[in-house]
């Protein structure tokens, strides 16, 4: 592939994969807060909207697969911890 082509393919692809990545990190951050007011509906429904981004990101190799699962795991924990307390 020429190197011109080449530059252009990883601009665009970068640029995707950022704003992927800006996209569950965003719904990461809102399932957070969701989980810090204490509103079990509010939170279930957020952490499933998170988990539902960071899979999409796994399955376009924007995040590994084992970050994600550990997010995803601590988000499960946090909101198991809040509907049983």
């Amino acid at each position: 592939m020429p190197i011109k082509k080449s530059i252009r393919v990883s601009e665009r692809r970068r640029s995707i994969n950022r704003r992927v990545q800006r996209q569950s990190l965003t719904q990461l951050k809102q399932a957070r807060a969701a989980l810090a007011t204490g509103n079990a509906e509010d939170a279930s429904k957020a952490v499933n909207k998170a988990i539902s981004e960071l899979d999409k990101a796994s399955s376009k190799n924007v995040l590994h697969p084992n970050n994600v699962s550990r997010r995803k795991s601590r988000l499960a924990k946090k909101l198991a911890s809040l509907t049983t307390s």
